[in-house]
This record gives structure tokens, sequence and C-alpha cells, in this order.
């Protein structure tokens, strides 16, 4: 194990819950309101009336992934996970689950009813929203040093817990992909760069999806439309970045954020301040800026804040030791 991996998955972790915490108080929020408000520290009650530091589903969810990985790879154990946290409030902040999507919770309910893991989440065009790119950051500990077709069947499952339709399980691997390579790399722009060659080659030899999904990512991976040059997702201007909680707008805004931001405490304000669901694209964005930018770079009076910091930094610890 060396230091530079054990900064990377504190960095992840703490990066991910971090986001999520600066997002709650003012989730919902719109742009206009945060343009007049901006969130420029760590505040708390708001929209949930919750303690400052105060993280929400998508760091519960993305610990019960890490206590997952902890022990064997085990889709079933983290099905059981997933419902000990909606019934229990296992791996919530205090003790109480707030702010379920629709889609995740139907997925639970499912899973909860002996649902087999790869079938409980929805597959229809409509359940696209970021439920499950919120918390599949992780699993790149897992699958790095795998070939990228196991890579993609990984995520695959872990997304298909509760969003199984290729357009989520697509944001999940290009993301998945970009930590990967910001692991490997940490210059951002050659990360990106590389991300978008090496999902666009992988694309063109896998038929995983039709046309018509590639060319929703048409902006992240820089593919023209027919005759139709696309501008690339970097020279977008912020009116064309949407802070919602559509899985395609969730990973284009966490991308942007990060090529438009140069620190860890300024991407994930940019992202905050998109509005709209501000936890989850704070926490998506978030976990990629703590893996470029180190541990070291997340502000220490929001870490010391944070709700559970100690149960974070421990679980830290545990999957630094799995993954030796």
């Amino acid at each position: 194990m060396t230091e530079q991996h054990k900064k990377q998955i504190h960095s992840a972790l703490f990066g991910v819950a971090v986001g999520d915490a600066l997002g709650v108080p003012v989730e919902f929020k719109s742009r206009e309101y945060l343009t007049q408000n901006p969130v420029t520290e760590m505040i708390g009650f708001g929209t949930h009336n919750q303690l400052a530091g105060t993280w929400s589903d998508d760091s519960s969810l993305t610990f019960c992934l890490v206590e997952m990985l902890c022990g064997k790879y085990d889709l079933q154990n983290l099905a059981n996970h997933f419902v000990n946290w909606y019934n229990h409030a296992y791996w919530t902040s205090h003790g109480k689950v707030f702010d379920v999507g629709i889609a995740t919770s139907q997925a639970i309910y499912s899973l909860s009813k002996g649902v087999l893991p790869v079938l409980a989440g929805g597959k229809d065009e409509e359940s696209n929203g970021n439920g499950s790119l919120m918390r599949i950051l992780p699993i790149v500990f897992y699958v790095k040093d795998l070939s990228i077709e196991k890579r993609f069947k990984i995520v695959k499952d872990v997304s298909s817990l509760t969003h199984a339709h290729i357009r989520s399980i697509l944001a999940c691997f290009i993301y998945v992909e970009m930590a990967l390579q910001l692991l490997q790399n940490q210059d951002k722009w050659k990360a990106y760069n590389e991300t978008v060659k090496i999902v666009n080659d992988f694309l063109d030899n896998n038929p995983i999806c039709s046309q018509r999904e590639i060319d929703l990512f048409h902006r992240i991976l820089g593919n023209p439309i027919g005759n139709y040059k696309i501008m690339p997702l970097y020279e977008c201007s912020e009116a064309e970045i949407f802070g919602s909680g559509y899985v395609l707008h969730s990973l284009e805004a966490s991308f942007w954020c990060l090529l438009k931001c140069n620190s860890y405490q300024e991407t994930v304000l940019k992202a905050v301040n998109l509005g709209k669901d501000t936890d989850t694209t704070a926490a998506i964005a978030g976990g990629l800026a703590g893996i470029l930018y180190g541990f070291e770079n997340i502000p220490k009076k929001w870490i010391d804040v944070l709700a559970r910091k100690e149960d974070i930094e421990d679980l830290c610890n545990r999957l630094e030791q799995k993954t030796k």
C-alpha cells in the first residue's frame, strides 16, 4: 500500500461526503436563488433542516458499497446493505433516512422482497435519475486492475441494483473510467481526453447499446451527430449546464465543474451553486475532485464538521487493508 493510494481512497470518500453535505441545505433551490445567495461555506438547516456537515443518501449508499467491497464482492450483500439503510437507517449521518429518490426507493423495495440484485433496478427510459451514478465511485478501487470488458460488466451490475437502463449504466461507466484515469494521472485534461478515447474505442468494439443512446453523450464523448458539429463540454457556458437529477445532466455537470475549476473547494461550490439537485451534483463532482486534488486539498474546516467523520476514516482504512 503506497501513501499515494491511501490518499486516493480518503480523497474519494471524503470528496463525495463533503460535496454532498455542502449541497444538502440548499437542495431544490434554483440557480437564480443561489446566484443571489451563493453557498460559500458549510452551512446547516435549510431544505432538510439538518445540522451542518450532514450528508444524504448519496453518501449513505456510497458507504454501503464500500462496506461490501471491504469484504467479498457480493451483490446480494450490497443489496442487503441497501435494504438495511432504507429500513433501519444503516450508514446514515444521524440515524434517519431522508431525501430518497423514487427509483431507488422502488428498487430497494424489490430487493427487500427477494428480487435478484441485477433485476431490481428500473429498466425503462424514465428510470434515469442519478441514483446509481451518485454511489458508484468506490467501485473504481475494485475494478482498477481488470480489463475494460470486466470493468463494464461490474459497473453494469452494481448500477442495476437501482438503475438498470443502459443510459444510467453508460453514465456510471464513463464516470468510473474518468476516476480510473485520475487515479493513474493527476492531470485532469489528460485524464479526460484519455477517458473519451478509451470509452469511444470500447463502444466502437462492443455493441452494448444503440447509436441513439451513445449520441446522448455527445458533449462528453465529443462525437458528431451526422453533420452536426457539437460544442465540447468544456466550451459550454454555465447556462448550458443543468443541475437536475437526470443522470446525463449530473454527469455533464460534474465533468464541467471539474474541468472549469482549479481546486476541490472551487469545484464543489461551483457544483452546489448550479442549483436543483445540489447535494448529488456536488457529491459526484466532489468524488472526482477529491481524487484529482488529494485529501489535503479538501478544506479541514469542512471535514471537521462532517457527520461521522471518524467512521468514514475507519471505512477508508478498512478499504485500504482490503485493496493492499
